[in-house]
């Protein structure tokens, strides 16, 4: 299960809510509608915030709480924006054996941020991802979409000196 968010400030806009209660609106009477809105919903915001969960659940006549059960359950949802250095580290299976384990205990106490989690200020973000389809390359991690492979521990900080961090 999901981390609870951290306290990000949320910085949804009109339009955004305009956007959302446009999608809810074309997909009202169609049986099993909640995944599509949910999928459009975090294309709009890039995650899943609270307060955007709290305006489905009241747009849909469905509860918080089964909305934040199904946010909180498929993995596909993002609970915290990405931060300006989003980070990701592979924990597929040929990446986990090779110890990407490792990699994601190094990155959280660095930056003393668990995996799910963006810090506060919006500057990072972890994410512990399914395969890349890099598995030639295993242990693999992303940052900000660049792809780095064969990795140790001792390789993150200069991974992340790169980026500021």
């Amino acid at each position: 299960m999901k981390k609870k968010p951290t306290t990000v400030v949320f910085r949804g806009t009109k339009e955004q809510e305009e956007k959302l209660l446009d999608v809810i609106e074309s997909y009202k009477g169609v049986q099993g509608s909640m995944m599509p809105i949910l999928q459009e919903a975090q294309e709009i915001y890039g995650y899943l915030p609270v307060e955007v969960q709290k305006i489905i659940a009241k747009e849909t006549g469905v509860s918080e709480e089964e909305v934040y059960g199904i946010v909180s359950f498929y993995s596909q949802f993002k609970l915290n924006p990405d931060g300006e250095v989003a980070i990701a580290v592979c924990l597929g299976t040929a990446c986990y054996v090779k110890g990407a384990g490792d990699l994601i205990d190094a990155i959280t106490e660095k930056l003393n941020l668990p995996a799910g989690s963006t810090t506060p200020d919006g500057k990072c973000s972890l994410e512990a991802t399914r395969c890349i389809g890099a598995c030639g390359l295993a242990p693999v991690l992303t940052v900000n979409g660049d792809v780095y492979g064969r990795l140790t521990k001792a390789d993150i900080p200069g991974i992340l000196a790169k980026y500021g961090v």
